[in-house]
């Protein structure tokens, strides 16, 4: 199952490993190895809300996931994607910024460093959507109740998240962002919602899951298709659409590792293999997670995830004012994280000791008959 499951990702890193060595010898040996383990860390959370959504998608789709979704991950995300910011941001072509990006790496990383700010706005508005459309659902398990439950009460208002996230930006942008970046950050945060709200909106449009939930007692085991956890699996349109959903959010993920691998490094070259060896782990821990049914079994897993998403989106809207050090975003991801299972543990005990008294007493009682 780890050999299934890790294989590639295994092979992955001791390829790219071999490929720093060869490139720039121990020191990017070194390099390459902690900006692996600094894009897990930031992004294991990501790979908890991927197993969410993944569980729900068709084998097929999850083998698009796992292949063509990698490919945008890792090199589209890790490698284009800054190059082409920079591009934008500092207006020239795309060969004169890969020029820069390999020959001047200090420049390079001034230039990014100064777009940071839009990408924050961008990421952090995805990310607040997704986390109060989360925290405003009502739901038969909680957390923790004494928070989540008057939310969930708050959130029956209409369009609230929209509210709070557009009050957020609008703050964000006058009293955090400077003047040469104030209209850009709103426009980048604006477009952040824009694209969550459409993307999640034809997911939902095109997600026919409930209807056949509904009409699955009706049907034979062999005519409906289900995902390992049990669920009714999308299909079509329906899958097609939370795929993209899952590449945004991985992209939105993705900024914060990107702009904190300056920190590490200022070789672009170095930045792309490392971080593309930590995409290839969150992929494989995403169907870990999903294979063994994790999120079922671990029950707060999920919301220690939205609240960990939580945190990043207000760590990123800090960030377009005031820089927040990678391992505080980390930490609070992680941290969270370990909390929920945690939770999890404790409170599955108890029921699991409830279960195992349950057939006793059954026989007791059948035998006094």
């Amino acid at each position: 199952m780890i050999l299934r499951t890790f294989g590639w990702s295994f092979a992955v890193t001791i390829a790219g490993l071999v490929a720093a060595f060869f490139y720039g010898s121990t020191q990017a040996f070194l390099l390459v190895a902690v900006l692996a383990v600094l894009e897990i860390s930031l992004s294991f959370d990501n790979a908890v809300v991927n197993a969410k959504v993944l569980e729900r998608m068709s084998p097929f789709w999850q083998k698009i996931f796992l292949t063509v979704g990698i490919a945008i991950a890792v090199f589209g995300m890790r490698l284009v994607f800054p190059v082409v910011i920079v591009a934008v941001t500092a207006n020239m072509g795309p060969i004169e910024a890969i020029n820069m990006a390999l020959n001047d790496n200090e420049r390079y990383k001034e230039s990014m460093e100064y777009a940071y700010p839009m990408i924050a706005g961008f990421g952090g508005m995805f990310l607040l959507m997704l986390f109060l459309d989360w925290i405003f659902e009502e739901r038969s398990a909680h957390w923790l109740p004494w928070l989540e439950r008057p939310l969930a009460r708050i959130g029956k208002l209409d369009q609230l998240s929209v509210v709070i996230a557009g009050g957020t930006l609008a703050a964000a942008a006058t009293w955090l962002a400077d003047d040469a970046h104030r209209t850009n950050v709103l426009i980048s945060g604006l477009l952040g919602m824009v694209v969550y709200l459409l993307v999640n909106g034809l997911g939902q449009l095109f997600d026919k899951t409930d209807e056949i939930d509904e009409q699955v007692d009706n049907l034979s085991g062999d005519q409906v298709q289900r995902g390992p956890s049990g669920l009714v699996v999308a299909t079509g349109k329906a899958a097609f659409f939370l795929f993209l959903y899952l590449e945004v959010l991985d992209a939105s993920f993705s900024f914060d590792g990107v702009i904190g691998a300056f920190a590490i490094s200022t070789d672009p070259v170095i930045i792309a293999i490392g971080l593309g060896i930590g995409a290839m782990y969150i992929r494989s821990i995403t169907v870990f997670l999903v294979r063994q049914g994790t999120l079922q079994e671990y029950r707060f897993l999920e919301h220690g995830a939205h609240w960990a998403i939580g945190a990043l989106a207000t760590c990123m809207v800090i960030s377009i004012g005031h820089h927040v050090p990678e391992w505080i975003t980390g930490g609070l991801g992680a941290g969270l994280i370990i909390a929920a299972l945690i939770s999890s543990i404790v409170r599955k005990k108890p029921q699991e000791e409830r279960e195992e008294e349950e057939p006793g007493e059954l026989k007791s009682e059948s035998s006094r008959v």
